[in-house]
């Protein structure tokens, strides 16, 4: 069948691959199902899915992929402005769903083929693929203007894939438990193609619920994965939960992403637990770039080093790579190298099989991402500790603040916030100030609305974690902070 699933093909066929509630797939079901849909698509087209976490998404996905075509993965929750924008781009030839399921008026112009888990097809005649054919068209979030579709080729998913095997020594033995949505690619490519890379399982909640994780894990779940709400909560479930604390205690791995986990719930679940979460980075455009290693230290605030095949750097506003600009301080002898300071920030730009090839239809947009020789402009800011170890700050748009002659990271002030015991959730940004050019601005959500923490109090407890220059000059307390559907606060939402 196809290299990206060769246990598809000579794997474990009577083992299960794919559960989903009470549902489930043997390799020998999948295969066969996810023959039968790719009997109805044809090789290099494009082709929808209804990505709402159920057996189905799955089986409609491998089959496409193993029909040599690219799946566009629909969010069920978008609007019906977004969902147009993102069809009348991509022009899908088909759309998959479920059977029954019930799609939006948006997609009623296009074929429908109902995804049957128990069909069985020939598996015979499929395509025989490049490493550089498109695999996925993911949609990027549209905070600057319509979402873009980034097309990820075939060598990308493999390469992410076998460098996340590589760091996190992931195998046919593990059995992967999340809750994920899967038009995402921490969802669908790591949480469902990764298993099925390995020859492994996944078991998905369909709801994530500590029960659940408990559950899935105290029954032989080796890995977990998840966003930091999700982290959150179980955080905040461990004193009361004993059967939860012993799940999370026998996991081989516990690893988060799409966002920073805030460094007070990493500790939290280490003392409860003794086990550590491990944070990996990545975006929709490069899959993933670096990660803790499951054999390497799990520092929390950390996302680890590149990892195999990724090149990284960090570069200047100009776009020169800090410690490259003439005259810089690092020839003398001991000098450390600002790139690897633990203290320089830089914007975040990589390089590798990982990346995506273009924005469909937006050869601008492509051509503004990436410079000259290759490296994608990720926009995100980071400091690079001596041993390579990368700590993002935030993001260049968003989190990366100037204020009195110093550049901030908001992400180092959320944290140091989130260590106060009155504070439940904080964000920081920026806004004009006439003396100190921007001002640090804290966004709090009390633990107690009635008696939340003074803003002296906090601007305080900043400043005695970190440096005075970093300490909020303003509070503004909240009920919630805004939040997309993979936990990421979303500060353009915040109140102006």
């Amino acid at each position: 069948m196809s290299s990206l699933f060769p246990a598809l093909a000579d794997g474990p066929g009577e083992c299960v691959a794919l559960r989903f509630g009470e549902r489930s797939l043997t390799y020998a079901e999948l295969a066969a199902a996810a023959s039968a849909v790719g009997e109805r698509v044809r090789e290099g087209e494009r082709v929808a899915v209804w990505a709402t976490p159920s057996l189905e998404t799955a089986v409609g996905v491998v089959g496409v992929l193993l029909a040599g075509a690219a799946v566009v993965p629909l969010n069920p929750k978008s609007g019906e402005r977004e969902l147009g924008h993102i069809l009348a781009d991509s022009a899908p030839s088909l759309v998959l769903a479920a059977p029954g399921e019930r799609l939006p008026e948006a997609a009623g112009h296009l074929a429908r083929v109902d995804v049957d888990v128990h069909a069985r097809g020939a598996g015979a005649g499929f395509a025989r693929v490049d490493d550089g054919d498109p695999a996925l068209v993911v949609y990027t979030s549209g905070t600057t203007g319509p979402p873009k579709g980034a097309v990820l080729p075939r060598r990308a998913l493999v390469s992410t894939l076998d460098a996340l095997a590589d760091a996190w020594q992931w195998t046919a033995d593990d059995v992967l438990v999340h809750g994920l949505p899967l038009f995402h690619v921490h969802g669908l490519v790591l949480g469902v193609l990764g298993p099925l890379r390995r020859g492994g399982a996944v078991r998905h909640l369909g709801r994530f619920s500590a029960e659940a994780v408990a559950r899935e894990l105290n029954a032989g779940a080796t890995m977990l994965f998840g966003v930091p709400t999700m982290y959150h909560r179980l955080a905040e479930a461990l004193p009361g939960d004993p059967e939860l604390v012993k799940a999370l205690s026998g996991a081989r791995l516990l690893v988060s992403g799409s966002a920073a986990l805030p460094v007070h719930d990493h500790e939290r679940i280490a003392a409860a637990t003794g086990r550590r979460v491990i944070e990996r980075y990545g975006m929709t455009e490069t899959l993933m770039n670096t990660s803790v290693r499951a054999d390497g230290e799990a520092r929390p605030g950390t996302v680890g080093v590149p990892l195999p095949g990724v090149e990284l750097r960090l570069v200047e506003e100009d776009g020169t790579p800090i410690g490259a600009r003439p005259g810089t301080p690092t020839a003398a002898p001991g000098a450390q190298n600002p790139a690897h300071d633990g203290e320089t920030v830089g914007e975040i730009q990589v390089r590798g099989p990982n990346l995506f090839t273009e924005y469909l239809n937006r050869p601008d947009a492509t051509a503004a991402a990436f410079t000259p020789d290759g490296w994608f402009r990720t926009g995100d800011m980071a400091v690079r500790d001596p041993d390579g170890y990368v700590r993002i700050v935030g993001r260049k748009a968003t989190d990366l603040i100037k204020s009195g002659g110093y550049k901030i990271g908001a992400g180092e002030i959320e944290n140091a916030l989130l260590e106060h015991p009155g504070v439940r959730e904080a964000a920081v940004t920026g806004e004009p100030d006439a003396d100190l050019g921007e001002r640090i601005v804290a966004w709090v959500v009390p633990v107690d609305p009635q008696s939340p923490p003074g803003e002296g109090e906090l601007a305080d407890h900043v400043a005695g974690r970190l440096a005075p220059h970093k300490r909020p000059r303003v509070v503004r307390y909240l009920d919630s902070l805004p939040r997309n559907d993979m936990g990421k606060i979303m500060k353009r939402a915040l109140p102006s």
